[in-house]
């Protein structure tokens, strides 16, 4: 992680260190893939709500748990401290062992398995072995002898397993069925998913590269970074408003065009910075993108469906 030139930050109290240590900003790229693969198969499917509650809470636990092994194992490469941005702060600034924080991001894994046993018992057992290797993936994001946050292809890999393959379970164990339009509707999710890793790689560019890692935003640099993340925002745009043309879905999912401050106040708050802490603004821009993209989508098929 880059680290900020600032003073050191206050170390959390209580509860707010566990609170914390789950990164809460990210576990809406959990909960997003889920409400839209239930909402869509709302279209043609009564709503199954203990499948639902099961897919949503085994989701935010794993997201929680790959924030926790993140956690983890920056501080076992040395790459945090006390002043480092954008981390939950457990290990380097309030005391809590590194032991403690793997065991407690294991113990979700397992209550995920848990629940995936009920899931995969109501509906199919194929989910229980895509659950397994959305886990594996989980884990080996920052573990590993090759973590894959350090390669140019986190971006892609967790877009695909949190955007697509989320919303495809959501919508399965829903329905039964995978159909072309619960694809199709998945894809700017993972589009935006990918945004957000991309812009904290943007923010961490410089730290990242000190500390060998090869992710997009340093092969490609800031600049083209920047422009890169610019045209993941257009392209998910320009997605919905083609899925709805070619008649694949209600207008009523041009409610999304309320979210867009959300991306251009992210790009112009990347544009001329060079300080892990000035960025922070525009990465939570990003990621409050990708929650208000697929709130809105949501709400959209939920109109669509009463109407």
């Amino acid at each position: 992680m880059a680290i900020e030139s600032s003073p050191a930050v206050k170390p959390d109290k209580g509860w707010r260190v566990w609170w914390q240590l789950t990164r809460p900003h990210t576990l809406t790229a959990a909960f997003v893939p889920v409400l839209l693969g239930t909402t869509y198969a709302m279209q043609t499917h009564k709503l199954h709500a203990g499948l639902f509650a099961a897919m949503l809470i085994a989701s935010l636990l794993i997201q929680a748990a790959t924030n926790m092994f993140n956690e983890y194992y920056d501080f076992k490469r040395g790459l945090d401290n006390e002043n480092s941005v954008g981390i939950g702060g457990a290990i380097v600034r309030n005391g809590v062992k590194p032991k403690t924080v793997l065991s407690l991001a294991f113990a979700f894994f397992a209550i995920s398995v848990l629940i995936g046993i009920y899931i995969s018992a109501t509906t199919s057992w194929w989910i229980a072995a895509i659950g397994t290797v959305c886990m594996i993936v989980a884990y080996l994001y920052t573990g590993g002898p090759l973590p894959i946050a350090y390669t140019p292809f986190g971006e892609i890999i967790s877009g695909f397993f949190m955007g697509v393959i989320i919303v495809l379970i959501s919508f399965y164990i829903q329905t039964g069925t995978i159909t072309s339009g619960s694809i199709l509707i998945s894809i700017p999710i993972m589009i935006l998913i990918g945004a957000i890793l991309l812009s904290n790689n943007i923010r961490d560019l410089d730290g990242d590269k000190e500390n060998g890692r090869k992710t997009v935003a340093i092969l490609i640099g800031r600049k083209n970074a920047i422009i890169l993340l610019g045209s993941m925002f257009t392209f998910s745009y320009l997605w919905i408003i083609g899925f709805i043309i070619f008649g694949h879905a209600t207008p009523w999912l041009l409610i999304i065009l309320l979210s867009l401050p959300k991306p251009i106040a992210a790009i112009r708050g990347f544009i001329g910075k060079t300080e892990a802490i000035q960025m922070v603004p525009a990465m939570v821009a990003t990621a409050q993108t990708n929650t208000f993209f697929g709130f809105l989508l949501s709400i959209g098929l939920i109109i669509n469906y009463f109407m």
